[in-house]
Parts: C-alpha cells; structure tokens; sequence
C-alpha cells in the first residue's frame, strides 16, 4: 500500500462559523482571520494505492460552479486535483474508487465536471461509494443544510450507473486495509475511513475535526447538525484516538496534514503534528 496528500487549493470560511460558540478570542489564535473574519482552510484529499485499487477519498470543490459561487469562497487555483496527482505519476482516469465521506460541497464537488452542456463523472473509470443513510440525507435536505448539497454535485453520480454504497455501518469493509467509521453529529451517517498501514492506524478525519485548533472538545462548527452528538463522538473517538496512538490526516488544517493526541491534565490535547510523507 502507497498513500499520497493530494493538494486541490485553499478556500476560506468564516471563522465564527468554524468555531461555533468559542469566543474569537480564543480561536484566532490557531486560526488567524482575515479583515473580513475569514480563515483559510485546504481541501486536502487522500490517495490509496493498493494493489489493483487507487481510492481517492474526497474529491474538493471542483472546478463546474460559476464566477458567483466561487467569489463566496475566496478559491486558491493555485493547487488542483489534476496538477497534484500529476505530481505523483497519476491521472484521473486511474482512479478505481472515489469514497466520499460526506455530501458537502466541498467534499463532492471534484466527483462531477461539466463536459459542453452536461454534467458527467469527473473519473470516468471510478466507482462512487457513500451510504444509503446519509444518500437519502443530502437528495432530501433539510432548510439549515440544503445550501450545501447541491444537486448538480450528487445526482449525476446515481445517473451515471456507478454509485455504490457502504452497508455495515459499523465496520464498512472498502478493503482488507480499509474500514470505515461513522460519525453523525455533523451530518448524518459521515464517514470516515480507517487504514491500516504498516502497523500504523491512520484516521481520516473529514469534518469531525477540522483542524488542530478544533481539538478541544467545545471546538465544534457552527455547521453542525447536531453539535451535542459531535461533542459526545467527538469524546469518544480522542479517548480512543489517544489511547492507539492512531495518526489522524486532516483534511481542513491548511498547514498541518496529520498529528497526533495525547492525555493531559486539562483533556485530550494535540501530541505533535507533521506531513503524511515523514511517516511513509
């Protein structure tokens, strides 16, 4: 097994939203705001490459959306998908398996391109994995969360015939390396893949945690659905996390790829941080 950090830009969000009901006293100091309040987030995806698969887990915002949309969210075009698996000797087309954890926009977006007038699978070769659960949650949203499932992102996947799901919510096999874990305080049924590699646990952590600076456990984005189950999986899984030793891979952090937790005196706090490569 191989892994690669895929760099597909930056984009940035509010920081209040990102950080919910702590002060911004507090979290601007592990993530600065702009002038307008902003802070800066990647979109930093996985590659797996074992044996006859290549998985890529998420896929960013992507490119289809209009002038409008992208102004919303301060894009960096910098780094793209294609530019960042070129690095590595990849295409696109080499793709077996897209696993998307969630439905959002900027997890999803990447999985469809516009070709002329129609929207079509941006890895023609791939196969599109989520869950029935939170399928039916982002093709019937809510109000609060329907600004962030966006059809165009999601229905062209079922259309195209190569849409599967993960059945065992509680283990999920993708393959003999990989399980998957759920979480359901952001969003309902998120996903979250687990590797094993070389003896090493690594957790891929999607939006329960989004950054080093959400660790505390109050840490939690005014984005979430139900903030009261993210603060009790959220104990969960760092107990867990910190007790293993797991490498958890940060998809959000903009300068930190992957660290790792530890016990203290005041709860679960970061141990270290360093880059994918430096443990390959």
């Amino acid at each position: 097994m191989k892994l690669y950090s895929i760099d597909t830009g930056l984009f940035k969000l509010d920081g209040g939203a990102m950080f919910g009901v702590v002060p911004k006293s507090l979290w601007s100091r592990t993530n600065p705001a702009d002038e307008n309040n902003l802070c800066t987030w990647a979109m930093r995806l996985l590659l797996i490459e074992d044996g006859d698969q290549l998985i890529l887990i998420d896929t960013g915002i992507g490119d289809k959306q209009s002038d409008k949309f992208f102004g919303h969210y301060y894009l960096d075009h910098e780094n793209t998908l294609d530019k960042s698996l070129a690095k590595h000797g990849f295409h696109r087309d080499d793709i077996t398996d897209v696993f998307l954890t969630h439905l959002h926009f900027d997890h999803v977006g990447g999985a469809i391109k516009r070709e002329n007038d129609k929207l079509v699978p941006a890895f023609k070769n791939a196969y599109f994995w989520s869950n029935k659960q939170h399928w039916q949650w982002a093709t019937e949203p809510n109000q609060r969360e329907k600004a962030s499932f966006l059809s165009e992102n999601i229905l062209p996947i079922r259309e195209s015939g190569r849409l599967k799901f993960i059945e065992d919510q509680e283990s999920g096999i993708l393959n003999k390396n990989i399980s998957i874990r759920f979480a359901f305080g952001h969003t309902d049924a998120m996903m979250l893949p687990q590797i094993n590699y070389k003896g090493k646990t690594i957790l891929y952590m999607a939006d329960l945690l989004p950054s080093v600076g959400h660790i505390p456990l109050p840490y939690i984005m005014s984005y979430d659905m139900f903030p009261l189950k993210t603060l009790e999986e959220r104990a969960k899984y760092w107990k867990e996390i910190a007790d293993n030793e797991y490498i958890l891979f940060l998809e959000h952090d903009f300068v930190n790829e992957c660290c790792t937790l530890q016990h203290t005196e005041k709860g679960v706090r970061l141990k270290e941080t360093f880059t994918l490569a430096s443990i390959l």
